[in-house]
């Protein structure tokens, strides 16, 4: 999909410098991913403290909503634990009663056009005792320092930043069913294949 874009917009002189931009950051991918899966050891660290609770939440913003959405679901597929992808600038509209020192929440904050929104979400879990788990840049100490707990990606083109946040919410999801014991590769009640009449 993101090639798709760019071979569209490339046509326009307004957009190249920016297509140029997305493919190199394609192209640094594969490394930048590897970069992250080597930190398998803070996701399972963070599973280990999360396995016994009855919900996460997880939210972000733009790009990362989607994420949130992803890393939510899969929670709720393989570790049974309820969990909500919400998005960030929704939390006044109910999501924020459910904040409290008992509640974990997973805040995706990366330095795209959504951080000064999704670092207010921050701030807003952090005044009622939340216990915040941040995604965020490497070298954002800003965020970090406001962490209860926080895992750091290399940067990356903001479009780009979703495929690395969702990694350790994978892993996060693979963590908390393989510690309750559960086999990640037969959920109960969900069907790997679709079947029609």
């Amino acid at each position: 999909m993101v090639m798709l874009s760019v071979m569209i917009g490339s046509d326009r002189i307004s957009k190249q410098k920016r297509c140029t931009e997305i493919v190199q950051g394609l192209k640094e991918l594969p490394d930048l991913i590897r970069r992250v899966l080597k930190k398998d050891h803070e996701i399972l660290s963070l599973a280990k403290e999360l396995y016994e609770e009855k919900s996460l939440l997880l939210m972000g913003r733009g790009y990362n909503y989607a994420t949130c959405l992803e890393g939510a679901l899969k929670v709720k597929e393989v570790s049974y634990m309820h969990s909500e992808g919400i998005l960030s600038g929704e939390l006044k509209h109910g999501p924020l009663a459910l904040v409290d020192e008992n509640m974990p929440c997973v805040i995706v904050v990366v330095k795209d056009n959504t951080y000064t929104k999704c670092h207010n979400a921050l701030q807003q879990v952090k005044a009622r005792q939340g216990r915040p788990i941040t995604i965020c840049e490497e070298g954002d100490s800003d965020v970090q320092s406001m962490s209860y707990r926080s895992f750091s990606l290399p940067s990356s083109v903001d479009c780009l930043m979703n495929i690395l946040a969702v990694i350790p919410l994978q892993l996060l999801s693979f963590h908390l069913a393989t510690l309750k014991g559960l086999d990640v590769d037969c959920p109960r009640n969900l069907a790997k294949s679709v079947t029609t009449e």
